[in-house]
């Protein structure tokens, strides 16, 4: 299961405080807790207005990496800021987000050019689908785009995008039905989402957030946007991929168990 770090977003107060100010040390902290905890690609996002946003994003990148290697999620619509922060990344990173959205379609050409791991979200002009069928329509043109262009499947991470289940109970159940659609539809490619979002609005979230990574895992998604930090998270994760056969020799949960990770 991979994991795209979810803490370094400019829509959280108190990091657009830190790039406000220039909080180099804060910024560098929530890279390394990120990353010491098993994080994939660590998320960057400035959120700052698009003429300040290359500059922005510049500079997390450039604070990330003096603290760690581990690969870096550019999360932009804005082709100025990406092409600004893609020259100072070490490692290759990952574009966040590519979609059938006209505010991203330039986005297309940067992960062909770099040959980028990239999100894509199961968006177009319309907005959010509202069924899987119509979701995995979405896909397909997205995928006929990509294809179009050189980009792998293997390379993109679609995100069916989970939508809280205050607002539909119905929504986790369609959620599922899409991954499944998706992996058996389009094999090569990645499952991915921003886990929070399906208990948006409701209390006790984090109860609902774990139950719903295990049934997605279930269903066929091996990647999300989370926080890594999180006990319930990564237990969760353990505990799935063991049940799921996806642990060989149960050893990476036992190593874990050995190591604290699990209250007895």
């Amino acid at each position: 299961m991979k994991i795209i770090a979810e803490k370094i977003n400019g829509t959280r107060k108190r990091v657009a405080q830190a790039i406000q100010e220039r909080d180099a040390e804060f910024i560098q902290n929530l890279a390394k807790e990120q990353a010491e905890a098993g994080a994939t690609w660590l998320d960057a996002n400035a959120g700052t207005a698009p003429q300040r946003e290359p500059e922005d994003l510049i500079w997390l990148v450039e604070n990330i990496q003096a603290v760690t290697d581990t690969p870096i999620a550019l999360d932009s619509a804005n082709p100025r800021a990406l092409e600004a922060a893609i020259k100072v990344v070490k490692n290759k990173p990952m574009i966040n987000s590519i979609s059938l959205e006209p505010g991203r379609m330039d986005v297309f050409p940067i992960v062909a050019e770099h040959k980028c791991p990239a999100v894509a979200l199961a968006m177009d002009e319309k907005g959010i689908p509202k069924t899987k069928d119509e979701r995995i329509n979405t896909i397909g043109r997205i995928l006929e785009k990509t294809r179009s262009m050189g980009i792998q499947d293997d390379s993109l991470y679609f995100d069916p995008l989970a939508m809280t289940i205050g607002t539909g109970q119905e929504n986790a159940l369609l959620f599922f039905d899409t991954v499944r659609q998706i992996r058996a539809k389009f094999p090569e490619v990645h499952i991915t989402c921003g886990l929070s979002n399906i208990s948006f609005g409701l209390p006790a979230r984090k109860y609902i957030n774990r139950v719903f990574l295990a049934l997605c895992m279930e269903s066929g998604m091996d990647c999300a946007i989370c926080n890594p930090n999180s006990k319930d998270i990564q237990t969760t994760i353990l505990a799935a991929e063991l049940l799921l056969n996806k642990d060989r020799y149960c050893l990476k949960y036992t190593r874990a168990f050995r190591a604290g990770v699990f209250d007895e």
